[in-house]
């Protein structure tokens, strides 16, 4: 028998992805019609759904929040790179649905889109695109309507606006269970590690969504933990994402 909270769950989770209502995507991915199957992946960017990261990206934000509270992991939620919120919005509601008061999501985003690359101090960012296309700007002000509509915008949700390398320093958090990094460039992906990997306890969790789909995110996570001689196991999220205990 479903429970109420496994219902609550799982609608919110299909209302985010689109699945709900067969959300078309957005030109930019060559597909005009929506395709179930590419939106259970993230393989798409959805016209007015709250999240491109797709069903199974989606529901491990739930796998592994629900697997710190569980276990006592003690922290906050922290995504850099929210786009239009919504795997954050999903944390929320996990927080929401199992009475936790005393953990928040933290959102870090510029809120203007990505920075154009820096191909000085980052080579691998060298001819990256991502800073040209317009639908990945989303505004603040957006995002916190989107989380109005689920009735989720509260004291523990926190937005912090600004380009990571100014920023991560600043993420308001002392102890993160769980880092989902969306960032999507090298340099993007690299400032959260140097800034707030040390912040997470033993048992918590780093989310790398763009794993597999950009080659510098994943670039950058191994050059950061084979710096400091770590070689975690790396379980894949179907999709193109992937995650680490540590």
């Amino acid at each position: 028998m479903t429970t109420l909270l496994e219902h609550y769950l799982t609608l919110v989770a299909r209302t985010l992805v689109g699945t709900i209502y067969d959300d078309p995507p957005l030109p930019a991915m060559g597909q005009t019609r929506f395709d179930p199957r590419a939106r259970e992946l993230g393989w798409d960017w959805p016209s007015v759904a709250f999240t491109m990261v797709g069903a199974h990206r989606l529901a491990n934000v739930r796998h592994l929040l629900e697997s710190v509270i569980r276990d006592g992991v003690p922290g906050d939620f922290v995504e850099t790179g929210v786009w239009r919120g919504g795997a954050s919005i999903m944390a929320r509601a996990v927080l929401f649905a199992h009475g936790v008061t005393d953990r928040r999501v933290i959102l870090c985003d510029s809120f203007e889109g990505l920075p154009p690359p820096d191909p000085e101090r980052y080579p691998a960012d060298a001819g990256a695109t991502f800073h040209l296309h317009a639908a990945l700007a989303v505004s603040e002000e957006t995002v916190r309507h989107n989380f109005s509509r689920f009735d989720l915008l509260d004291d523990q949700v926190v937005f912090l606006k600004g380009w990571f390398k100014d920023t991560m320093p600043r993420v308001p958090s002392e102890t993160i269970a769980v880092l989902r990094l969306d960032g999507d460039l090298y340099e993007s992906t690299i400032d959260p590690l140097n800034a707030l990997y040390d912040r997470i306890p033993r048992g918590g969790y780093v989310i790398v969504d763009d794993y597999h789909a950009v080659p510098t995110s994943k670039e950058a996570v191994h050059d950061f933990l084979s710096a400091r001689g770590e070689a975690p196991a790396m379980v894949m999220i179907e999709g193109g994402g992937a995650y680490f205990r540590k």
